[in-house]
C-alpha cells in the first residue's frame, strides 16, 4: 500500500507520515523478534 502511493507520487517532504509509521513499526518489529529469538534460543 505505501509502495503503491509513493510510486504514484503521494508522498512529499512535507507529507511522508506514512512512510515514517510503517518505518517505526517495522523497526518495533525487528525489535521483538531479536528479543524472542534470544529468550527462546538461548535461555
Amino acid at each position: 500500500f505505501v509502495t503503491g502511493k509513493a510510486f504514484l507520487g503521494k508522498y512529499t517532504q512535507a507529507h511522508h507520515q506514512g512512510v515514517e509509521t510503517i518505518g517505526l513499526y517495522w523497526h518495533f518489529v525487528d525489535l521483538v523478534w531479536i528479543i524472542l529469538f534470544t529468550i527462546i534460543y538461548l535461555f
